[in-house]
């Protein structure tokens, strides 16, 4: 199974702080059964450029791999690991030339962080002219909008954009949302998993539990499509 969202690379953001802690994360991972990660960095247009941030991501990647091979001597084995972003919404970004190098590398699949705030028109054209040049946005966590938009604002931003859902593990998890979760599984709404991990801690690596509870309640099948759309979008 694949962690479709992951704050796992050391020191680029607020995610892993270290080598050390990206290593005790991976280690939670193997153990969870989890096969492949997408490591999803946080990418603000506002404070950034894609230039910068490749450069970063690529010296934490590099660091992070090193620590993997050196351990691998040993017969340790660890998942493995793609490279993409967690892009936060910004105007004008559907005519930005530089987002085709964010997307999941192999992929034309870009992680998108919507604002915590109620959505607008102009958000949805924005999201929804993404496709015309050749991209297929994914939003993050849809679950932490629902405090922020109406149901039919959710259901609209889905319908008007083709936009792909990932939801996080805890939403499974927790007892307050665990039924809402399920529900949008089977209704088919959601097409890829993670666990937003961040570190060893209040964040740490949790698909594993969410897929054994998705497991118990809706049966192996509704794991099987979800490894289905997967190998579909990322192969």
């Amino acid at each position: 199974m694949i962690d479709f969202h992951a704050h796992l690379l050391p020191g680029i953001d607020d995610g892993s702080d270290s080598v050390a802690t990206s290593m005790g994360m991976l280690q939670l991972w193997h153990e969870q059964g989890i096969e492949r990660i997408c490591c999803t960095p946080h990418f603000y247009a506002s404070s950034n450029t894609p230039e910068r941030f490749l450069a970063r991501r690529q010296k934490a990647y590099e660091q992070l791999m090193e620590a993997i091979r050196e351990e691998e001597k040993d017969g340790s084995a660890y998942p493995d690991l793609l490279l993409g972003a967690e892009v936060y919404f910004f105007d004008g970004m559907s005519s930005s030339e530089d987002l085709p190098s964010l997307c999941l590398e192999g992929t034309n699949l870009l992680l998108l962080e919507m604002p915590f705030s109620k959505w607008t028109d102009r958000m949805i054209r924005e999201v929804s002219q993404l496709s015309s040049r050749g991209l297929q946005p994914a939003a993050a966590h849809i679950e932490r909008y629902f405090g922020f938009n109406s149901g039919r604002m959710i259901r609209r931003f889905m319908e008007e954009t083709g936009i792909l859902i990932q939801c996080n593990a805890e939403f499974f998890l927790e007892r307050r949302t665990t039924r809402k979760a399920l529900h949008l599984l089977k209704k088919e709404k959601i097409h890829f998993l993670g666990s937003d991990a961040h570190n060893l801690g209040s964040r740490c690596p949790n698909l594993g539990p969410a897929l054994d509870l998705i497991s118990r309640k809706l049966g192996e099948s509704s794991l099987d499509r979800l490894e289905e759309i997967s190998l579909e979008w990322i192969g």
